[in-house]
This record gives C-alpha cells, sequence and structure tokens, in this order.
C-alpha cells in the first residue's frame, strides 16, 4: 500500500474541489494482497475482480471475479455472483457513505473509538470490583462456618444458602466481564476496519487533488 495520508478538517473541501466529471478510479488487490488505487487496472489483475470509485472515493460498481469454466458452465452460479457482487457493492456504498458522514478526519475516528473503549473498561472495572466484593463476602461467611464447626455446632443452613447465592453472583460477574472483553476487542478491530477504509477513501481525494495538480488543472491552495 502507499504511504497514509492525514488530512485534517480540509478534507470536506477536498472533496467539494473535485469535480463531478472526474475520470474514475479503481481499487483492486495486488499480488501481495493489498488494496491499490489508480486509474486503471493492470490486465493481470482484471479477471480477479475490482471496485470502481466516484470522485469522494465512494464505491459506485463492483467488477467481479471472472467465472470459471465451471462457473461458466452453469448459469446459476453466475446470477448468484452477480447478486453478491451488487449486494457487496451496496454494503461498501452505505459503509463508505456513513463514514465521510460521521467523520473527517482519522482523528476523529480514533476519538470515537476511545470513548466507546472507556465506557466498556469502566464497566468491566466495575464488574472486577464487584467480584471482589462477592468473593470477600464469600469468605466471611466461611468464616463464620468454620467457627460454627469448632464450637462443635452445626454449619447455618442459611450460611450454606449465602454462599452458593454469592458464588452464582460471581459466576455470573465473571461471565460478564468475560463478554465485556469481547466486546472490547470487538470495538477495536471495528474501528480499525473504519479507519482502514477512510484512509483509502483520504487516499483517493489526495491521489486525484495531486494528479490535477501536475495536469495543471487544479485549483491553488
Amino acid at each position: 500500500m502507499s504511504a497514509r495520508i492525514a488530512i485534517p478538517g480540509v478534507f470536506l473541501a477536498l472533496l467539494a474541489a473535485v469535480t463531478v466529471e472526474a475520470q474514475p478510479m479503481y481499487r483492486y488487490i495486488n499480488d501481495e494482497g493489498n488494496a491499490v488505487v489508480a486509474y486503471q487496472v493492470p490486465p493481470e489483475h482484471v479477471a480477479k475482480g475490482y471496485e470502481v470509485l466516484n470522485e469522494k472515493g465512494v464505491i459506485v460498481d463492483v467488477v467481479p471475479r471472472s467465472l470459471t469454466a465451471e462457473e461458466r458452465a452453469n448459469m446459476t452460479s453466475e446470477e448468484r455472483l452477480a447478486r453478491e457482487a451488487e449486494d457487496e457493492r451496496k454494503r461498501l456504498q452505505a459503509w463508505d457513505q456513513s463514514l465521510l458522514l460521521r467523520y473527517s478526519s482519522v482523528e476523529d475516528i480514533e476519538a470515537a473509538r476511545d470513548r466507546a473503549l472507556r465506557d466498556l473498561r469502566i464497566r468491566v472495572s466495575i464488574l472486577r470490583g464487584k467480584q471482589r466484593s462477592l468473593r470477600q463476602q464469600v469468605e466471611n461467611y466461611q468464616a463464620q462456618a468454620a467457627d460454627q464447626e469448632r464450637r462443635g455446632e452445626p454449619v447455618s443452613e442459611a450460611h450454606l444458602e449465602a454462599i452458593e447465592d454469592l458464588r452464582r453472583d460471581m459466576a455470573q460477574a465473571q461471565r460478564s466481564m468475560v463478554e465485556r472483553e469481547r466486546e472490547i476487542s470487538e470495538v477495536v478491530a471495528s474501528y480499525e476496519r473504519d479507519i482502514e477504509r477512510f484512509r483509502t477513501l483520504l487516499e483517493v481525494v489526495e491521489l486525484r487533488k495531486r494528479m490535477a495538480r501536475s495536469d495543471g488543472t487544479g485549483a491553488e491552495d
């Protein structure tokens, strides 16, 4: 991939500066598995499929990979691939438009991620505190039960029931902590995907801007 480009609040101005008649751009996957944005797709990569981008870097079309001989012999496979390609185009287009509406820079996405993680980590901290409190209560009841046994008295049924109730609460708190930790991992991964996707949108705009300048058609800053 090309070097990452960080563009601050002027991003919207850059979008406005790009004309509607701009030549479409294409995003394909190279041999190294990296997404590449360019004005044309190398012939050796055309058969693998590619995306068509508008002036804002939003996907307007998805060209699916070429069918195999077996798939060509089965028209239902072609129809299915066409439907899947259209569904994917709509999903990616909606994703791109959502990113452009919500954020104006990578820093905005990182700030949103940090807010979401902060809330989840507070919840984990609360659950850990609850676990410590429940554990202390169990130890207190166990100590009381041990005193009763030392005195030759039967252990209170209420004590035993209380210990079991607390242990169930501890198990539930532990499950909740595991779930919150899983959510944290998912949030991190989701925002990382958003950041990578947003960077490709910025790269398209910046690449168009550089090429317009090199052609002498771009406006001066």
